[in-house]
């Protein structure tokens, strides 16, 4: 093939060869597995973020405040997670893992990473988990300063 390239030239948008058809064939066929390889890539990745973003698990239809301390804050992508030793409805302190919004979101919203220091005492209002397990998604907080974060003003 490349003994019979007499001249390499721009022809609608491929590349062609003159005198020799299978050139122009096989850029063709690249050129169609590189869009259906980004193609079937795209539909991959997608699945996963759908996915991620379901939060079918929280029972939005009521909220619970929970008063209690500060173990840690997870300042972490996609989700930010606060860490709290709080009574559980039986006043017994348990753990409970409660799913923020992302850095970036929260960073838009003036919160920092330090917004929540282990050993605050904190009051924090969730959607809870469904399944009734100690966790759930932020909702709003008065911190120890008594200044607050998100949404107190939440309907239960």
């Amino acid at each position: 093939m490349l003994n019979e390239v007499l001249d390499l030239r721009r022809a609608g948008g491929t590349l062609a060869v003159k005198g020799d058809a299978k050139v122009n064939t096989t850029i063709a066929v690249i050129r169609g597995g590189a869009i259906a390889a980004a193609v079937l890539a795209s539909a991959a990745l997608a699945g996963p973020a759908f996915a991620h973003h379901s939060f079918a698990m929280f029972d939005r239809e009521r909220t619970v405040t929970l008063v209690g301390t500060v173990k840690e804050f997870q300042w972490t992508n996609p989700h930010t997670w606060l860490q709290l030793n709080a009574p559980n409805g039986q006043g017994v302190i348990q753990e409970w893992s409660v799913e923020g919004n992302s850095t970036g979101t929260l960073s838009r919203m003036g919160w920092k990473p330090g917004s929540f220091k282990p050993g605050d005492k904190v009051t924090v209002k969730i959607y809870p988990m469904k399944d009734g397990s100690a966790g759930g998604s932020f909702v709003g907080a008065i911190l120890a300063n008594g200044s607050t974060l998100g949404r107190m003003d939440a309907p239960k």
